[in-house]
C-alpha cells in the first residue's frame, strides 16, 4: 500500500469514517437531505409501531409507485413522500436527457484513435548514457553444418519513467550480425538521453540469426543500476566488464551440441560471456519525461531479391553506383532484381506532439492490435510475420552510419530513395524513437501490398507519424520549399545533369522532400505537420522539406504527375490487376482497411475448399508468408 493511501477509521456505531463521509457529501459537494434515500439502500429493517407490530420502512422502489396526485401535491407541501417522489422524477428525467446526449455524441464521434494529445509525464532532469557492446565469447554453435553461429545482440532499456500510455514500447537497439563466429566483436555504441537518476535495467539477449527460420536465442544478460549521477563511476573500461550469460533461455539444441564438443576437452567452459561498458556522459536536455536515442544515427537496407523478382523491381547491384549511374541506364549487367525495405535512425527527440494511435475503424482492428481473440491473434501474427519478411536480416543486409543532422544524412536518404529516379513514391512510418522505415509503393508494380503502415510499424499501437513521400529535383540548388517553385523540376520535367541519362547531383540543395500524412491506419492530424517539418529539417539539412496534408488537392496533382512519369521512365514493370476475379468486390486501397477485408475474404474461401485465382500482388504476399512457394510460382509462371 502506498504512503498516501489511508485506511478508513472505525466509528462507535460500527460504521467506518469513510462511509460517514460518503453518506454526508453528495457528488456535487453539497450536503443531502437526511431524509433522502441512499442510492444503495441497506437491507430492509423492522421498526416497532408501538403496538408490537412491525412496519416496513419505505424503500426506493416504494417511491416510484407514488400516485400522480401525490406528486402534484408536493408543490403545496402535501406530505414528505410526494415531495421526495417529485425530486426523484426530476432526477430520472435529467438522467434520461444525459443518456440521450451521450448516445448522440457516440453516433457523431469518429472512430477512436489517431492523434493523441496526452502530454509527456513530468520527470526530473535525466542523464545521457553511453552503452558500448564490445564482444561476446565462448558462444555455442547454433549451426551444426558450419560449427558456428551468426550472432547479434538485442538490447532493451527500461527506466522508472511513467509512460503516456502502457502500450508505449521500451527503447531497443540491435547490433549488426557477425557471420560465422562464436567470438563476435561488435564494438557498437548506443547513446541514450534522459536516462532517469533512479537508475535503469538493461536486458541483453544474444541470438543466432537464422533467416527465414526462427532466430535461436543463445542466452541473456540483465544489468540493473539503481542510481545515476554525474559522479557515477560507470561499468567496465576500454574492454568492458565481463558478464556471464544465462543459458537457461538459450537454444537447447545449440547447448547440447556444445556439451558434446566440450566433453572432449576438460578446460572448455560451457558458459558464454558478454563484454559491456556503460558511462554517464552528462546531464540531458529536455524533454525530461522522454528517453530517446541520441546516437549513433545509422541506416539499414533490407534486400529481398525474391520479392523484387515477383514485383519486377530492379536496382543497381552495387549501392555505391546509385551516385555514379542511373538505374535506368542501358547496361543491364549492373542491375539486379530487388525489393528494398529501408531504416534510418534519426536523432531524437521526436516532438512530443507527434503521437498517434491506430484508428479502430472496425472492431476487429482493436483485437488485431491488442492480440486478443482468435481472429485478432491470427491477424496479429500474420502482420508480425509480414514485417519480419520485409525487414529481414540476412547475409544480404547492408548497414552503415552517418553524421547526425548533416548533409551526409540528407544524402543517405536520397540514396536510399534512389534520388529523383523513376517517379517513385514511398510509404513511411516514424516510430516514437525516431526510426524511419519506408518502402516503395505503387499499384502498377503490385507492391502497395508490401507498404502498409501496419506492416511498417510492426503492429505498434502508437507511432509518431506516417504517410507517403517522394523526391523531386530542382533546376537550381536553392533548397526551395515551394510546391510550385518558379523553376523546372524533375521528374515531371526534363532536366539535364541527372536521371534518367546521367548520374544524379550529390548536393541535397538540388532536391525537395515532399511528404504527407496519408495513412489510413494512424491518420496523423493536420495540426502536427509543422512539428513534423521542423523535425525533418533538423535531421535532413539542405533538403527543401515540403509537408502537405493528404486532402490537399495540390498534393493529388503532384502525385498524379509522379505516377505518370513512372509509366514513362519507370523500370518497365508490366501492369497487373489489383484484384483477382474471385475478389472483384474488394479493391486494394491506400490504407490497411481494405487489406484486412481481403485477408478475411480469402481465409473464408480457403476454409470452403476453394482455391481462389490469385493476382500477382497476392502471389507476392504468399511468398512473404511462405518462401517455399517462390519455386512453385517461378516454375508455373506468374498469373496475370
Amino acid at each position: 500500500m502506498s504512503a498516501d493511501t489511508q485506511t478508513p477509521q472505525a466509528r462507535p456505531d460500527g460504521s467506518s469514517e469513510q462511509h460517514a463521509i460518503n453518506s454526508s457529501t453528495a457528488e456535487d459537494g453539497s450536503t443531502p437531505d437526511s431524509t433522502k434515500p441512499s442510492a444503495q439502500p441497506s437491507a430492509p429493517t423492522q421498526v416497532d409501531g408501538g403496538n408490537g407490530a412491525t412496519t416496513k420502512q419505505p424503500q426506493l422502489a416504494d417511491y416510484t409507485e407514488v400516485k400522480e396526485s401525490q406528486i402534484k401535491g408536493s408543490d403545496t407541501g402535501k406530505g414528505p413522500i410526494a415531495a421526495r417522489a417529485s425530486g426523484l422524477k426530476d432526477k430520472i428525467t435529467d438522467k434520461k436527457e444525459k443518456f440521450s446526449d451521450k448516445k448522440d455524441q457516440i453516433k457523431s464521434k469518429k472512430p477512436p484513435g489517431g492523434f493523441d494529445d496526452a502530454p509527456l509525464p513530468d520527470a526530473p532532469q535525466g542523464y545521457t548514457v553511453k552503452f558500448t557492446f564490445h564482444k561476446a565469447s565462448n558462444l555455442p554453435a547454433a549451426d551444426l553444418h558450419t560449427h558456428s553461429s551468426d550472432p547479434f545482440l538485442h538490447a532493451t532499456l527500461i527506466g522508472p519513467i511513467p509512460k503516456r500510455h502502457k502500450e508505449d514500447p521500451p527503447l531497443i537497439h540491435r547490433t549488426q550480425t557477425v557471420r560465422r563466429s562464436t567470438e563476435p566483436e561488435w564494438n557498437e555504441e548506443w547513446i541514450v538521453a534522459n536516462v532517469p537518476q533512479m537508475g535503469f535495467t538493461l536486458k541483453c539477449r544474444l541470438y543466432d540469426e537464422d533467416w527465414p527460420d526462427h532466430d535461436d536465442r543463445l542466452g541473456n544478460v540483465t544489468i540493473k543500476v539503481p542510481h545515476l549521477d554525474e559522479n557515477w563511476e560507470g561499468i567496465g573500461g576500454p574492454e568492458g566488464q565481463v558478464f556471464e550469460v544465462k543459458k537457461r533461455s538459450g537454444s537447447k539444441r545449440a547447448y547440447f551440441f556444445k556439451a558434446l564438443t566440450s566433453s572432449l576437452s576438460k578446460d572448455t567452459s560451457m558458459t558464454p560471456r558478454l563484454h559491456i561498458s556503460i558511462q554517464v556522459i552528462g546531464r540531458s536536455d529536455p524533454p525530461y519525461g522522454q528517453m530517446y536515442t541520441l546516437g549513433p544515427t545509422f541506416w539499414v537496407k533490407h534486400n529481398s531479391p525474391m520479392i523484387g523478382r515477383l514485383a519486377g523491381i530492379k536496382v543497381n547491384k552495387d549501392e555505391r553506383r546509385d551516385v555514379t549511374t542511373s538505374t535506368h541506364a542501358d547496361d543491364e549487367q549492373t542491375k539486379k532484381y530487388d525489393f528494398q525495405a529501408n531504416e534510418l535512425q534519426l536523432q531524437g527527440p521526436v516532438p512530443a506532439k507527434l503521437y498517434h494511435r491506430y484508428v479502430e475503424f472496425r472492431p476487429i482492428i482493436g483485437m488485431m492490435f491488442s492480440d486478443h481473440g482468435l481472429r485478432g491473434r491470427i491477424l496479429n501474427k500474420a502482420l508480425h510475420k509480414q514485417h519480419k519478411r520485409i525487414y529481414n536480416y540476412d547475409s544480404g543486409t547492408e548497414y552503415g552510419q552517418f553524421k547526425a543532422c548533416s548533409e551526409e544524412a540528407s544524402l543517405q536518404l536520397l540514396k536510399m530513395a534512389h534520388f529523383d529516379e523513376g517517379g517513385r513514391i514511398f510509404t513511411y512510418v516514424i516510430t516514437l524513437d525516431g526510426l524511419m522505415r519506408f518502402t516503395e509503393t505503387g499499384q502498377e508494380s503490385g507492391i502497395d501490398l508490401l507498404s502498409k503502415h501496419t506492416m511498417h510499424s510492426d503492429v505498434a499501437t502508437y507511432i509518431a507519424c506516417s504517410g507517403e513521400f517522394f523526391i523531386r529535383r530542382l533546376a537550381h540548388p536553392d533548397s526551395s520549399e515551394d510546391p510550385n517553385p518558379n523553376e523546372a523540376t524533375h521528374p515531371d520535367a526534363e532536366l539535364p545533369g541527372g536521371p534518367p541519362t546521367e548520374p544524379p547531383p550529390r548536393d541535397p540543395r538540388h532536391y525537395q522532400l515532399i511528404i504527407d500524412n496519408d495513412s489510413g491506419t494512424y491518420r496523423p492530424d493536420k495540426s502536427v505537420l509543422p512539428d513534423l517539418k521542423e523535425f525533418l529539417e533538423r535531421n535532413f539539412p539542405g533538403l527543401g522539406v515540403i509537408v502537405m496534408h493528404c486532402e490537399d488537392k495540390e498534393l493529388d496533382k503532384l502525385k498524379k504527375a509522379q505516377k505518370e512519369v513512372k509509366k514513362k521512365e519507370g523500370q518497365g514493370v508490366k501492369m497487373v490487376l489489383n484484384r483477382s476475379p474471385t475478389s472483384s468486390t474488394t479493391s486494394f486501397s491506400s490504407d490497411d482497411e481494405s487489406r484486412l477485408g481481403d485477408l478475411q475474404q480469402h481465409a473464408a474461401q480457403d476454409d470452403g475448399g476453394q482455391q481462389p485465382l490469385k493476382s500477382k500482388k497476392e502471389q507476392v504476399f504468399d511468398v512473404i508468408q511462405d518462401p517455399m512457394q517462390l519455386k512453385t510460382y517461378l516454375n508455373n509462371g506468374l498469373k496475370k
